[in-house]
């Protein structure tokens, strides 16, 4: 089995927000929406401390270049299996491939979180996977899939020293973008923003009949509903106060469903990546909006990490480092996603870390570890979430 083929050339788009520790940008820069295959609009301007392609950094190693020589005989093709969206990936496709000119095919597929390691091990196992680069937030299956020891690349890029701690994940597993979990609503239903679970659960226990079955939550089914939900009461257990009012009145989902709560089909939604939600916002006319909870906001890291035997590795590599580099930041956050580097312009509709943290506070803020959890840790959570729906 292979991955379908999708080429994106130009498309800037809006962007993220995940700069570790940095100070507050306010500024915003608006960007031009194209689909993929459309006109060319105007890049976002490049970060503070951008490299010019062919140059390197003087923190990278002596023969970097020979590295881009292999890259260049592997034939220009990429294959990247991640949960990613097409619109996420097609500022940084495009600045890839600007670096790197001789990248001329880059193939990417958009698979459910744990779905991306399912496909890969599943090729493995009747012949060769044609993957090179995996992209999921999926923490847990990352842990798994890392602690098998012959899964991944062990490949340790010159850039992890200029970018936060968090960054390097797991042995072989990289950050590429760090995104917020937010309350999503239909401004037209509310008749009052919501600013968190607790003020949700307040509205919704006020008035039980006008939230029954219209308040869309995360299968914890799901590993992602399950990562998101498991982080914030283990940081939050007061979060289960809110939960007990609002999971009987809701109805589980898949999906962000962004188009259920703009539509009206729910009243809000939660908890759902500011990532897919930031476009629905710009197209809404004000009837769809987010927000980052005050009572704890997680904030889930999407990890990248190379196959061990990527066809083309070297090329891989070099897509690594230009995801935690001053220009592939940039390119992350036009695309929607969050990125996490110092000297990253913002980008209207979307947020930077320092918008987090003064929103909510970074008392309120719960990183998500990319670990695996206990087998009881699991079957007690899903059992109190569980006894809570009924």
């Amino acid at each position: 089995m292979t991955a379908s083929k999708t080429r994106c050339t130009s498309q800037p788009l809006s962007r993220a927000f995940f700069k570790y520790a940095a100070a507050g940008v306010a500024s915003a820069v608006a960007l031009t929406l194209t689909a993929c295959g459309g006109s060319t609009p105007a890049a976002a301007p490049a970060p503070e401390n951008s490299i010019a392609a062919g140059q390197y950094p003087d923190y990278y190693p002596a023969d970097y270049k020979e590295l881009v020589a292999a890259a260049e005989k592997e034939g220009g093709e990429l294959t990247v299996y991640s949960n990613t969206d097409q619109e996420n990936w097609a500022p940084v496709f495009r600045d890839f491939k600007k670096k790197y000119p001789f990248v001329k095919d880059i193939s990417a597929n958009n698979l459910g979180s744990d779905e991306v390691f399912q496909r890969v091990l599943s090729e493995s196992a009747t012949g060769n996977s044609p993957t090179d680069i995996l992209v999921t937030n999926a923490a847990g299956a990352w842990a798994d899939f890392a602690a098998r020891g012959d899964g991944l690349t062990q490949y340790t890029s010159p850039e992890l020293t200029k970018v936060p701690e968090f960054a390097n994940l797991l042995p072989g597993v990289t950050a590429m973008s760090a995104d917020a979990m937010t309350i999503t609503y239909n401004t037209a239903l509310m008749t009052e923003a919501p600013t968190g679970l607790a003020s949700l659960a307040k509205q919704a226990k006020a008035n039980p009949s006008q939230f029954q079955d219209k308040i869309g939550i995360r299968d914890i089914k799901g590993a992602f509903g399950f990562t998101v939900f498991h982080a914030l009461t283990k940081a939050k257990p007061e979060a289960w106060d809110s939960l007990a009012t609002i999971l009987p009145l809701s109805r589980p989902e898949s999906s962000s469903a962004t188009e259920k709560v703009l539509a009206g089909e729910y009243v809000a939604s939660g908890l759902v990546s500011a990532a897919p939600a930031f476009q629905v916002v710009k197209d809404s006319a004000g009837l769809f909006k987010i927000a980052l909870p005050d009572d704890g906001t997680v904030v889930l890291p999407r990890g990248l990490g190379i196959a061990a035997k990527a066809p083309h590795a070297a090329t891989a590599k070099l897509f690594m480092d230009f995801t935690l580099s001053a220009e592939g930041q940039q390119a992350i956050q036009e695309g929607g996603l969050s990125s996490f580097r110092e000297g990253v312009n913002p980008v209207e509709f979307t947020y930077t870390y320092a918008d987090i943290v003064k929103a909510v506070g970074e008392e309120n803020i719960i990183s998500v570890p990319f670990e695996k959890v206990s087998e009881a840790e699991t079957a007690a959570f899903t059992e109190r979430w569980n006894s809570l729906k009924k």
